[in-house]
């Protein structure tokens, strides 16, 4: 009996996505559970586990874009292993090219690589290095880990002069272009012309050869279309404030060491801003608010995206009727968030739903910017970092820790009016955070 192997839905906006990386070989012997190929779409990448055991055919190659619900491979479930995976004897290495292969050493890379030197190849790959006689350790890589994919194989193959076969297109799809130079075998006399000569055409042959081209990952040009798609579909406008941050810190200071003791979780600045987002949103309901049509839906809950920054780029988990939660609970829920996004093991559901998202380029030490809402959503609010500067308080000259706060909004169904003072409660809140603690 055989199994399929489908793409599973992941959140009602995402339709398609990228097979990134089979993490299981052809031919191989799994569990059921076992992670077989990681999906790469614009809300995250997450590893896809096998829906009963058996043996592994792989219908789909990597670097794929795949629809949900496509067979990818199949699970042969009635199909014995041909050997268990510690009997699976040392893979074969292709033999490396003779000196004669036309392969520029500018584009070698360590990523991807065995103990031995030699990249770690799929079956597909396996077979085109092997029939155009490649060198695997001299093809620049741009799968995950600087792994060689079918495309980076099939252009090795093209620019090293190698046989195509059925008149396939080499270089379609490749996903890093270098400049390789030819070695004639015997030296060649060559008239020098003016044009050559020129320092013009010395300058363009140098900026040819110090350029990359690199295919956008699946993740990366989903995000840029998201973008897109937010500014050209609303009336974006941004205003800012600057909100005291003495008394957050000082609350800090004096009560993080227990806070960690008690909840087993670091007291964090993200909770304050999140519990204060939500006071200020049952306030302001505009901006937790959605465009449908020529109708604004109107959400009674607050479900709070939290922008965080991975090796993939940025993604939003969603923290839950934020409203009935704690800070322990938040900082807990931002933690677990954290600690899954570094291993790419983010479920779907924890990537869609927001009604209103934080960003926080404070981070990363940005003073000021203007964040973009994640379609539906109508708004997202801008942390930055924290900076000591001289302010004005009862009428004295005075340092303080300064933090600048900038709301991106909708401007169809959000007014000035109503967008400054959702800044101003938060604000508010975070100048005087023990109307939160006690709920007043």
């Amino acid at each position: 009996m055989k199994q399929e192997v489908q793409v599973p839905q992941i959140g009602e906006s995402v339709s398609s996505g990228i097979l990134a990386t089979w993490l299981k070989k052809d031919g191989a012997s799994v569990a059921e559970g076992d992670e077989l190929f990681e999906l790469e779409t614009d809300k995250a990448t997450l590893a896809v586990p096998s829906p009963a055991a058996g043996v592994l055919r792989i219908e789909v190659e990597e670097a794929t874009e795949v629809q949900v619900g496509q067979t990818v491979a199949v699970v042969d479930t009635a199909a014995a292993a041909s050997s268990s995976p510690e009997d699976v004897p040392p893979q074969e290495k292709v033999p490396a090219a003779d000196s004669g292969t036309d392969v520029s050493r500018d584009t070698v890379e360590a990523d991807g690589r065995d103990e031995g030197g030699t990249p770690a190849l799929s079956p597909a790959v396996r077979r085109i290095v092997a029939e155009h006689n490649l060198n695997p350790a001299l093809i620049r890589g741009s799968g995950p880990d600087g792994r060689i994919t079918k495309q980076d194989a099939l252009a090795a193959a093209g620019e090293g002069g190698g046989t195509r076969r059925g008149g396939e297109d080499s270089t379609e799809g490749d996903a890093t272009t270098a400049v390789r130079h030819r070695q004639p075998s015997q030296p060649q006399s060559v008239p020098m012309t003016a044009a050559a000569a020129s320092p013009a055409a010395a300058s363009t042959a140098s900026a040819a050869e110090r350029q990359r081209r690199v295919k956008m990952s699946g993740l990366r040009k989903r995000i840029a279309e998201n973008l897109v798609q937010s500014k050209q579909g609303a009336a974006h406008l941004t205003t800012f404030n600057e909100v005291d941050m003495s008394a957050v810190m000082d609350l800090r200071a004096r009560h993080k060491e227990h806070f960690a003791e008690k909840h087993g979780v670091k007291l964090g600045f993200m909770s304050f801003f999140v519990s204060a987002t939500v006071r200020a949103l049952q306030q302001y309901q505009e901006v937790n608010a959605f465009v449908d049509g020529s109708d604004i839906l109107y959400n009674d809950y607050y479900n709070i995206g939290v922008a965080l920054s991975s090796d993939k780029g940025l993604i939003v988990p969603v923290i839950r009727d934020a409203d009935r939660k704690s800070f322990a609970v938040i900082e807990t829920e931002i933690a677990g968030f954290i600690d899954r996004a570094r291993t790419r093991r983010l479920g779907p559901d924890e990537l869609t739903g927001g009604t209103f998202s934080i960003s926080n380029g404070g981070v990363f030490g940005s003073m000021l910017s203007t964040p973009i809402p994640s379609p539906p959503q109508t708004g997202v609010l801008g942390m930055h970092s924290i900076q000591k500067r001289a302010v004005i308080v009862d009428d004295q000259i005075v340092i303080r820790p300064m933090m600048y706060l900038a709301l991106t909004y909708d401007h169809r169904i959000i007014d000035g009016r109503e967008a400054v003072g959702f800044l101003g409660k938060i604000r508010q809140l975070i100048e005087d955070p023990t109307q939160m603690l006690l709920d007043i």
